[in-house]
């Protein structure tokens, strides 16, 4: 639900509250608030413009050279390439140093030679989406009203001075689709009273029962409905603060009848629908179901097939309108229409659910008729729409309304005790608070010996037993003053601790990636405990060990892995992936006790990828591992502090083995054993990794931080350099990430050449470069300044050179 904080002070008084501190204090409340939006937040200096000379560009077709009054003491020349812009129409007008949505800076201009001093703007341009603009100027400039005060500031009139809060509403809280629902609820959090609109109405000496007559034949499923007839429309655009305010809460305008019956919608949450009476077929509305195959044009232009159970309104003979949820083709308001009959009614909410899930067609109004809308709105919903009908379409009201009422629906009667409020909430409320926060809710209440009895509105239907009660006493009471205690007994309070928490992360993610988790031995052979250690230390032996195999404390948790891939292998297991988060043992010396720490250990060998169906096979290799690595740091925040170094280890392949490090201290590393280790463990090509744990579950991590998705374009650049064999890819990378400055977003490798084409001592390197800006497009000149900064730099620091 959106609501405009200027729309909802007709109907509470909120001097003193901003609509940021009412958007926490409604959220506080119970009803989350997603959002503030201001709408004139980075738009400035649009005024209103009146054409005085409009004429094509003598060197454009699609162009046209306006003059136009700005409210200054000379008219400026604007070109501007709207099909429908023309002499004497007062515009929106965007002058020199104004600042549109993208922050666009308006400036003096030449067009095709002829200068231009401002711009003519569409809705789209000023920040508002397509599909709320009218279909009039959807594809061109917008037009304001001919009596609009020529220099005016546009964006007031387009109510761009207005905040809307985006309500995030639970199915329970159908009250709040509408303006007035909000309002009570405002007013019950600022202990405020509510000022609803006026529904009182001089009416014409023709009643309306001579015109049309209502019968109801499903009454289940529609127990009250309400005609009303007023004569005499004029069918036309809606003033501006209607259809700005319909465009604030997300409804496109369309003309003055149909806004007025969208407007009440909004207002009193209570659908209505304006049938063309001369239209309609006959003097007579007959509520039914359908029958089975029967067929309906709705306003969509759809045919519609319907089935028994579906409520339509019908003529009588054939069905106008699929209730509840849209209405049909035929009887369609339109410039000709004089005469409309207005319905308003309560539909059953299961029945219009069934209809709107079964054509897949969702609407304001069924939306609303689904979660239940207030039977006691029904008929001054109806007043009110005929007495704005009146004002601004010029119609004339007919006396009564034509109505069949079988509704049953009586306010909710609760009772309930001081005592029960206070123990389940843990308070220690006064009788007088809770009576003063029932009235704030303007709900009927009676106290006799500590029992409230509450008479319930039924615009509030989600509240029927007493616990409604305690949570309305609760949260007007306000959640953040309930006491705060803590469970008794000899259970505490659980939780898991930041490294608890990471390392379950870590073991998440390795699973997810396709590894399985090992459990191995913490004891080992005194040959094995050292080998591939981070940290070289004499092995800790035990005193009394069971045997040779398990003699001393592991250093490092691979060759427990390594044995049981070899285990594996044997048995006739091709693709092996496992890891282990576990813990090491370092010698701290004669009468000490181990230095025990944990680390993250993995091995993999095989196939990464096999399809048989498609003759696809992808060993493991250094990438894949390195990537699974990769993404476990990303995943525990720690990425963007690592770097990749060549290295040389005993144990590993002497070309595809890194070194990790974090803030620059040794992490671990990662790489293929060597051919000699593979044979010794009788394994096929594999790769192994172990971290240091504690470095990275202790990291401290700065602040989460989100930035908006792009709204403009990216320019990508490709480059290949030429570098002597000892210059690593991530040393350019460095080098170009620092050039590029804050415009290069991103830079990736895609290509390494070493061939018979290259030099001795030489390779080449290729890399995509993404220039991106997230104010603006980028310009051509604007990349190639930064691109040739980028390529300096190389040329410099590297000694690179752009490959032929």
């Amino acid at each position: 639900m959106l609501v405009s904080y200027k729309w909802l002070q007709d109907y509470v008084d909120l001097a003193g509250v901003s609509a940021t501190e009412l958007a926490e204090r409604i959220t506080r409340s119970g009803i989350e608030v997603d959002d503030v939006e201001q709408k004139s937040a980075g738009v400035k200096n649009v005024v209103v413009g009146h054409v005085l000379q409009c004429e094509k560009h003598p060197e454009a077709d699609k162009l046209n050279k306006c003059l136009v009054n700005v409210g200054e003491e000379e008219p400026v020349q604007i070109i501007c390439g709207a099909p429908n812009v023309a002499k004497g129409q007062k515009v929106a007008v965007a002058k020199v140093g104004a600042v549109l949505p993208g922050n666009f800076k308006i400036k003096k201009a030449k067009l095709r030679g002829e200068v231009s001093q401002g711009m003519i703007c569409s809705l789209q341009e000023l920040g508002i989406e397509g599909k709320l603009v009218a279909k009039e100027f959807s594809e061109g400039i917008f037009v304001f009203p001919e009596d609009t005060e020529v220099g005016a500031d546009a964006l007031e009139l387009l109510n761009f001075n207005d905040e809307v809060l985006e309500l995030d509403l639970t199915p329970n809280r159908a009250d709040a689709l509408s303006m007035l629902g909000v309002a009570y609820e405002t007013a019950a959090i600022l202990d405020q009273e509510v000022k609803l609109p006026e529904t009182a109405i001089q009416a014409s000496q023709e009643k309306a029962s001579d015109y049309i007559s209502v019968k109801v034949d499903a009454k289940e499923d529609s127990p009250l409905y309400t005609a009303k007839i007023i004569k005499n429309v004029k069918v036309g655009p809606s003033p501006l603060w209607l259809q700005t305010r319909l465009m604030s809460a997300g409804i496109r305008p369309h003309n003055n009848v149909v806004d007025i019956t969208n407007y009440i919608l909004l207002e009193y949450g209570q659908p209505l629908h304006a049938f063309d009476y001369d239209k309609f077929g006959s003097k007579e509305v007959v509520v039914r179901h359908a029958h089975e195959g029967e067929k309906v044009v709705t306003l969509d232009d759809t045919e519609r097939t319907l089935t028994s159970d579906q409520l339509v309104i019908t003529n009588g003979t054939v069905p106008v309108a699929l209730a509840g949820v849209m209405g049909g083709a035929d009887s369609e308001v339109s410039a000709e229409t004089t005469t409309i009959l207005l319905e308003s009614a309560y539909f059953a909410g299961a029945s219009i659910r069934s209809t709107s899930k079964y054509h897949g067609l969702r609407s304001e109004a069924s939306s609303r008729y689904e979660k239940g809308v207030d039977p006691a709105r029904v008929r001054p919903a109806a007043e009110r729409a005929a007495k704005l009908m009146a004002e601004l379409a010029g119609g004339e009201v007919l006396e009564g309304r034509v109505e069949a009422d079988l509704l049953a629906i009586e306010p909710a009667v609760l009772s309930i005790t001081l005592e029960k409020i206070n123990r389940v909430l843990g308070t220690d409320i006064t009788a007088n608070e809770v009576v003063d926060i029932f009235n704030r809710l303007q709900f009927n209440v009676s106290v006799e010996k500590d029992i409230f009895t509450v008479i319930v509105p039924t615009r509030r239907g989600d509240i029927t037993i007493e616990e409604d009660l305690i949570e309305e006493v609760a949260r007007l009471y306000g959640y953040d003053n309930l006491p705060k205690t803590l469970p008794t007994g000899a259970a505490t309070s659980g939780g898991l601790t930041k490294v608890q928490a990471k390392r379950r992360a870590a073991r998440n993610y390795l699973e997810g990636a396709g590894l399985y988790q090992a459990i191995t031995y913490s004891l080992t052979s005194e040959e094995r405990a050292s080998q591939f250690a981070l940290e070289k230390r004499e092995p800790v032996k035990l005193a009394m060990p069971m045997s040779e195999e398990h003699s001393c404390l592991r250093m490092s948790i691979i060759p427990q892995l390594l044995n049981s891939l070899s285990y594996n292998l044997a048995r006739q297991q091709e693709f092996i992936a496992v890891y282990e988060i576990g813990s090491i043992f370092l010698n701290e010396g004669a009468n000490s006790q181990p230095d025990e720490r944990e680390h993250i250990a993995g091995a993999v060998t095989g196939l990464w990828v096999e399809n048989d169906w498609q003759g696809e096979k992808k060993p493991v290799d250094f990438y894949v591992v390195k990537g699974i690595l990769e993404g476990l740091l990303e995943k525990l925040g720690v990425a963007g502090n690592v770097e990749w170094c060549a290295a040389q280890r005993e144990g590993m392949h002497p070309g595809r083995t890194a070194e990790i490090h974090l803030n620059g201290e040794s992490l671990g590393f990662v790489g293929e054993l060597h051919p000699t280790v593979e044979k010794a463990w009788d394994l096929k090509p594999t790769y192994v990794f172990e971290l240091k744990a504690e470095p990275i579950f202790n990291a401290e991590l700065p602040e989460l931080k989100y930035v908006p998705i792009p709204k403009f374009p990216s320019i990508s650049r490709d480059i290949a350099l030429v570098v002597d064999t000892e210059v690593t890819a991530g040393k350019l990378e460095a080098i170009i990430h620092e050039a590029g400055g804050k415009l290069l977003k991103a830079t990736r490798v895609f290509d390494l050449y070493d061939g018979e084409h290259m030099k001795k001592g030489k390779k080449s390197i290729a890399f995509s470069l993404t220039y991106a800006d997230p104010e603006k497009t980028l310009t051509d000149e604007e990349v190639l300044k930064a691109h040739d900064r980028v390529l300096s730099a190389v040329k410099e620091k590297a000694g690179a050179e752009l490959r032929g």
